[in-house]
């Protein structure tokens, strides 16, 4: 609850820095062509939240119907809502970011960060049923020793060797 306390004040400062940029652009490129880059980043706000939420809603059905996880695609989904979203509210700075979190690497990683946040908040269990058992890799430490031992086993025999990698899945 603390944190919340701030969101009055960021959102002060936040109208602030959207009238100064909005400033900036109109006395570079004038008030009435500002005015209607701000009117269309707005209006292509309006037509991605439509086409996002009914993409999303799609999507996640198909998981659903194919007895998949659904995490994956509920995250994309929050992820082109949020930028459908920051386009629709009126600023320039906003829209900005909207727009960043369009193109597909800035996506990807603001996915991994909604996806490393929901996983956080959430117990282990539910996180697993919501986007699948967890893939991980872990590597073996050096072991000068071990290394002597594995020297004299046959190629695929047994234990792993030094340094390697093993990926599997973690399942409740």
């Amino acid at each position: 609850m603390r944190k919340l306390r701030w969101v009055p004040l960021a959102v002060l400062c936040l109208g602030v820095v959207e009238f100064a940029v909005f400033w900036g652009v109109s006395r570079v490129i004038g008030l009435g062509a500002t005015l209607l880059l701000a009117v269309g980043l707005m209006l292509l706000g309006v037509v991605l939240l439509r086409r996002e939420g009914l993409s999303a809603w799609r999507r996640l059905r198909e998981a659903r119907l194919a007895g998949q996880a659904r995490g994956e695609q509920a995250v994309d989904g929050v992820v082109g809502l949020i930028a459908a979203l920051l386009l629709v509210i009126p600023g320039l700075l906003t829209a900005a970011v909207g727009l960043l979190l369009l193109i597909p690497p800035v996506r990807r990683l603001a996915r991994g960060r909604v996806r490393a946040a929901t996983e956080k908040r959430i117990p282990a269990s539910a996180a697993n049923s919501v986007f699948g058992p967890r893939k991980v890799r872990v590597s073996t430490p050096h072991d000068p020793h071990h290394q002597s031992r594995e020297r004299h086993r046959p190629p695929g025999a047994g234990t792993s060797g030094p340094g390697e990698v093993i990926e599997g899945e973690i399942v409740d």
